[in-house]
């Protein structure tokens, strides 16, 4: 899956997601500072997932209309970067094609997934 990970996605998330085989272009080694309508820009033409821990998409997702592809919100504070990277590869890996064209927010506890 071709993926975009956004400037405050953890490296070893993008790691772990380059390591099973998905296609990841990371904002922090691309552009890093640019703002967040950019790196939904940059999603779009790139045809790409977005994945972020920024909860300011969900604005210009529903207000805006300004998703592609689709967009996954993780909200995992408290655990590791690499029980993150572990939880978020599994996410994608077991829901992949669901993900598209979806607003989803992963937690610990659930994966929620809202067709846009």
């Amino acid at each position: 899956m071709k993926i975009l990970a956004d400037e405050c996605v953890d490296t070893q998330i993008v790691d772990r997601l380059r390591k099973d085989g998905h296609d990841v272009k990371y904002v922090a080694e691309m552009s890093p500072g640019i703002i967040d309508e950019e790196v939904l820009y940059l999603a779009n033409e790139e045809d790409t997932l977005l994945l972020t821990a920024d909860k300011d998409f969900g604005e210009l997702i529903f207000r805006q209309g300004l998703v592609k592809r689709g967009i996954v919100l993780y909200r995992l504070s408290g655990l590791s970067s690499q029980e993150k990277a572990e939880l978020i590869s599994s996410v994608i890996n077991d829901h992949g094609d669901e993900l598209l064209n979806a607003f989803s927010v992963i937690t610990e506890k659930a994966v929620r997934i809202r067709k846009v």
